[in-house]
């Protein structure tokens, strides 16, 4: 026996503690690191300075707006509103996970505010969804990203597809490109739920950001630009804030496993195993929102987005020590395995979440 294998007294006792148990306290072991490292901590001077600085930028855009008038080159200012908005956006998520602030009324009402008056996005429809995602990624049944939509994501999903969009569905990685509607999708997402009959928390409110913010849109656009260059100005600022979002979210889960309904999973492996990080630098954050550091989010949700980067090799580390397979990869690589799924998800197993893992945690 080498001297640092255990003793067979030591592995069986081991054995007998339930593994969903022991993954329970590596989480909380990894929670000590994170917490004594300071990571948890607000990062105040970081989220004021982008809030002021896009709030800044969203006016400034529309400044130059006025003073430039009836030009082509409001096409410009388009793709640079789009950008702003999708960095609004992440604001606006950073704060509903309570990133930004101690006060949950302040971070409630500033996700609210940010995404209702300025993007023009239902902050409590999302939040539903968003935290039904968080709860349980990728699990069929549950996690409402995953869901029927203009993709299948699952093979449940493919095999209830008929007509047209059934023969589609094996070619459906190559329409990708579909994300510059997300921004559009989003956006018709929220009136309905807005409209929807159901409880929603401070639904006048959001019923007024959001129509004041449409109808100010709308009416600026028109009484500075034609028709047809507003239509322009609306339609290349919707795809590009599309394309940022889509490209912030698309990447993180999209052909990671899928967990079958039946199957349960102890908190740390079902965030790590089910998210996908994304390398690059200051630009690839920037772009991203911080979600570049998916796995690190999922883990810790109420986790500063500035502290996320710093958190890596601690989750890294962990994740080595205790063999589970932490996912990293270029954005590039990452778009090649979504095609590559999403085409091949009609043929795809009724169980594809096939590992080890599956094995030891079914129910």
């Amino acid at each position: 026996m080498s001297p640092t294998s255990p003793s067979p007294a030591a592995a069986t006792a081991t054995d007998t503690v339930p593994r969903r148990t022991r993954y329970v306290s590596t989480y909380t072991e990894l929670a000590h690191q994170v917490r004594a490292a300071g990571l948890l901590r607000r990062r105040y001077a970081y989220y004021w300075t982008k809030i002021i600085g896009t709030i800044a930028a969203f006016a400034g855009i529309w400044v130059v707006f006025a003073f430039l008038g009836d030009s082509w080159f409001q096409l410009v200012l388009a793709a640079g509103l789009g950008v702003v908005l999708a960095q609004l956006t992440f604001l606006g998520h950073d704060s509903a996970h309570r990133q930004i602030f101690a006060s949950h009324h302040w971070n409630d009402w500033t996700a609210r505010v940010l995404s209702g008056l300025f993007v023009g996005l239902s902050h409590g429809w999302w939040m539903n969804k968003h935290s039904r995602h968080h709860a349980n990624p990728n699990k069929e049944g549950a996690d409402p990203d995953i869901g029927p939509s203009a993709f299948a994501f699952t093979p449940t999903v493919a095999q209830n597809r008929r007509g047209l969009t059934a023969r589609l569905t094996r070619w459906q990685g190559y329409f990708v490109p579909l994300i510059l509607f997300m921004g559009l999708a989003l956006h018709i997402a929220s009136i309905q739920r807005l409209m929807h009959r159901q409880q929603l928390k401070h639904r006048w409110w959001e019923a007024v950001f959001i129509t004041g913010r449409f109808g100010g849109y709308v009416t600026v656009l028109l009484l500075v630009l034609p028709p047809g260059k507003a239509a322009a100005f609306f339609g290349v600022q919707m795809a590009l804030f599309g394309l940022l979002l889509g490209g912030a979210f698309a990447p993180n889960h999209v052909g990671m496993p899928i967990v079958p309904p039946d199957l349960k999973i102890d908190f740390l492996q079902r965030q790590v195993l089910m998210s996908r990080n994304i390398a690059g630098g200051r630009l690839t954050s920037f772009a991203m929102g911080g979600l570049n550091y998916q796995i690190e989010h999922h883990l810790f949700p109420n986790m500063p987005r500035p502290n996320l980067r710093r958190a890596q090799p601690l989750v890294r580390e962990h994740c080595a020590k205790h063999n589970i397979h932490y996912t990293e990869t270029s954005l590039a690589g990452a778009y090649r395995v979504i095609v590559r799924y999403l085409n091949a998800v009609e043929h795809a197993t009724m169980d594809p979440f096939r590992c080890p893992l599956a094995t030891q945690y079914r129910s």
